[in-house]
């Protein structure tokens, strides 16, 4: 029996970690699909070359990877460090001005549509807790939850591994097939692949899968076009 409890309790741990990063999942996958897509088929287009595209491909798997995990990472721990510094704060005023606080709290909840009866005594309670007191001023007056923890360094390995996943998919078939033929299956599979990914991802947002398919399927093809007509461009009027 307590083995079953601990292994349910490892499961929801892990469960609750991959649905913290789903951000970064699902945005480094798509994004890497997207934006190496559009690139490649422009210089597929442009160049017609195939170590070239090859090369161009892993250059900017590989970089953007990078790129977007240092930013993931920079990004979330600027997060991290302004919501410690809003704690601290909300700490020092609760300490000092505790009548005040408990005030504020009251206006709170009758703003978000309490009772002000309830909301003077659901106040009252809180104050009491100065853990619970905290928790409720820091997600009332300043739209921090306490119990999701900021983790920089995760927010940066999900991302680097989800763009090398996503920005993998459209180079393959150019490692295997003459330019013209990868071209094609290149964009067909990566547009699937991100009508799949938009369609998996309505298990966490409830939208109809259809529609969150079909918008990425869109504004990939967008992207795909743009790179293709810059190749164009570029191969008849600049590289002749």
């Amino acid at each position: 029996m307590q083995r079953i409890k601990i292994r349910a309790n490892f499961i929801h741990y892990k469960k609750s970690k991959f649905l913290y990063n789903i951000r970064e999942i699902v945005f480094g996958i798509e994004d890497g699909m997207l934006s190496t897509l559009g690139a490649l088929t422009g210089i597929a287009a442009g160049s017609n070359n195939h170590f070239f595209i090859i090369l161009s491909g892993f250059v900017i798997v590989i970089v953007e990877a990078i790129s977007m995990g240092i930013g993931s990472y920079l990004s979330t721990k600027s997060v991290k460090e302004v919501n410690e510094r809003k704690l601290e704060e909300e700490k020092i005023e609760i300490e000092e001005g505790p009548e005040e606080e408990r005030k504020e709290l009251i206006k709170m909840y009758t703003r978000d549509g309490w009772p002000l009866t309830l909301a003077k005594e659901m106040a009252l309670v809180a104050s009491k807790n100065k853990s619970l007191f905290l928790k409720e001023m820091m997600h009332r007056e300043l739209f921090t939850n306490l119990g999701v923890p900021e983790k920089p360094i995760h927010s940066g390995i999900f991302m680097f591994f989800s763009y090398i996943i996503g920005g993998s998919l459209p180079v393959l078939p150019y490692l295997f097939l003459p330019v013209s033929l990868a071209m094609i299956i290149s964009i067909t599979i990566t547009l699937i692949g991100l009508f799949v990914l938009g369609s998996i991802t309505t298990k966490f947002t409830k939208r109809r899968w259809w529609k969150s398919g079909f918008e990425m399927f869109i504004l990939a093809s967008i992207a795909t076009l743009a790179g293709y007509v810059i190749g164009v461009f570029v191969n008849s009027f600049i590289m002749k």
